[in-house]
């Protein structure tokens, strides 16, 4: 009997954790040297260029139904957040650039949110995207202090913003699930 216990605690504790909810091993580290084109078209965007700033990285996808609920908290955070030193990038992921387009065209663009494509997913490899919507956090020395994994909101956003610009560092919150491209 006793046995069967130590058994069911073993799988209990070992096998029944969700592996997407691991910590992400970006926290307290630098953030990614990535630059990506915009969606525009019209150059490239370098998130190194961006440090001195809180930077807020989303990323998102047409496809993404939870992409499609926290759109409007991201465009009225960004807006909110825009004279006090916050950037927002928004980088479309495994997505083509057209259906980007129509899916912010449809929703609304924010003109203080930077847009960027990710060709080659450099940036969701280098960021440990598991899908989206996952959104970082990275301080104006270029470390990323915060992330959400699933759908956020303007609450969430606007606290986690706040708690770096009093130099806190927030952490990781698993706000729901992530969706991978469908097949």
């Amino acid at each position: 009997m006793a046995a069967a216990l130590v058994v069911a605690v073993a799988f209990a504790t070992r096998f029944g954790t969700d592996p997407s909810l691991s910590g992400s091993p970006l926290l307290d580290q630098p953030a990614p040297d990535v630059t990506l084109p915009l969606l525009d078209g019209t150059g490239d965007l370098s998130l190194a260029e961006l440090e001195g700033q809180v930077v807020v990285v989303n990323f998102f996808a047409s496809w993404c139904l939870q992409c499609r609920f926290e759109h409007d908290d991201l465009v009225a955070t960004a807006e909110a957040f825009a004279d006090r030193g916050v950037t927002f990038v928004q980088v479309a992921y495994e997505d083509d650039p057209e259906d980007t387009i129509r899916f912010l065209n449809e929703l609304g663009l924010s003109p203080v949110t930077r847009y960027v494509t990710d060709p080659g997913s450099r940036a969701a490899i280098g960021f440990g995207i598991r899908g989206v919507p996952e959104t970082f956090f990275i301080d104006p020395a270029g470390v990323v202090r915060g992330k959400i994994q699933g759908e956020s909101d303007a609450v969430l956003l606007g606290s986690t913003i706040d708690a770096i610009l009093a130099g806190q560092a927030p952490g990781e919150y698993v706000a729901g699930e992530v969706q991978g491209r469908p097949d």
